[in-house]
């Protein structure tokens, strides 16, 4: 039996878990991260984890195939190296060295939007597709694709920015630079802002008995107006189907997908969010439904999805 450690390191906290080769995640562990360490103390917290799991399941180092790690950043996965991690502030950062060095593990690296789009792909609402992508709608809009079983990361890992494809030309100023950015429309980000605009000008709306102070507006704030029947909420929920739809459908043109994975904050909206994105995207991709069908379910994995993914990525580019 080998065995895989996967380890999804976050800006407050890392946590990892030990996968053996059927699949089954044995035993987690967590240890806070922060961004005041240097590299090498990281690096040296990681291998730790990846210690206390071994140790934990009393099993010889030697039945570990390797260590997988999603990093959030640009990542360079062919040198196991973060290219840049903004919040961090690393810049060519040998993660994967620093790691093994300590854990005397072969390492491997991904960004953490791949690692949860594997994750998903393997182990959650992805298993039984071969091709899948995953979109997270959170703080910004991220996301992965898996072709064939495999993570797709593009020349030199810079591949699968989904949210910063361009759905409004000259809309919104995205933090990349770019105007009209997906991730401007159909992240947290933009539905918190958008609600909040709504509630300004429309003080009569069912959202001000909701969320009475506009700094408490969260995702769930126009849904569940909308639920109840409020115009201005109903309203909202529209113009962000549209264009999470306009983003999706973008795509499924260019990639075919079995399955598009919907992940983060906002998909906990579940039915009622994806029955009505599911509406929008069957009637604008470009090949009938019928004839390639598309499924769009909500992801299952939740916080685990990056984890479950940075060990089935240990175990792919390892070579199981």
């Amino acid at each position: 039996m080998k065995y895989y450690i996967g380890i999804d390191l976050g800006g407050m906290s890392a946590k990892a878990g030990l996968m053996n080769e059927e699949g089954n995640v044995l035993c987690m562990a967590r240890c806070e991260t922060c961004a005041e360490d240097a590299p090498e103390v990281t690096a040296r917290h990681l291998a730790e984890l990846a210690d206390q799991l071994i140790e934990d399941q009393e099993i010889d180092r030697e039945e570990v195939a390797a260590i997988g790690i999603g990093s959030p950043g640009v990542i360079n996965s062919e040198s196991g190296s973060v290219v840049i991690w903004s919040n961090f502030h690393w810049t060519n950062v040998p993660l994967a060295r620093l790691v093994s060095t300590h854990a005397k593990l072969p390492v491997y690296v991904t960004n953490d939007a791949n690692a949860a789009a594997l994750g998903e792909a393997k182990y959650g609402s992805g298993k039984g597709y071969g091709d899948s992508v995953m979109i997270t709608l959170g703080t910004g809009v991220g996301g992965g694709i898996v072709f064939g079983g495999k993570l797709f990361e593009g020349y030199r890992s810079a591949g699968g920015e989904l949210g910063h494809t361009v759905i409004h030309k000259g809309g919104r100023l995205c933090t990349c630079g770019r105007k009209g950015c997906f991730e401007c429309y159909a992240s947290a980000t933009a539905l918190k802002r958008e609600t909040r605009v709504a509630m300004e000008k429309h003080p009569e709306s069912l959202m001000w008995k909701i969320t009475p102070r506009l700094e408490d507006v969260n995702g769930r704030t126009p849904f569940d107006a909308a639920r109840a029947g409020d115009k201005y909420g109903k309203r909202i929920v529209r113009d962000y189907v549209e264009n999470l739809g306009e983003g999706i459908a973008n795509i499924v043109n260019l990639l075919r997908p079995q399955v598009i994975i919907l992940g983060g904050g906002v998909s906990n909206e579940g039915e009622y969010l994806i029955s009505r994105v599911r509406q929008f995207v069957v009637k604008n991709i470009y090949a009938s439904e019928a004839y390639a069908a598309l499924d769009i379910v909500r992801a299952s994995l939740g916080n685990d999805a990056g984890l479950y993914g940075a060990c089935a990525y240990a175990m792919e580019r390892s070579g199981l």
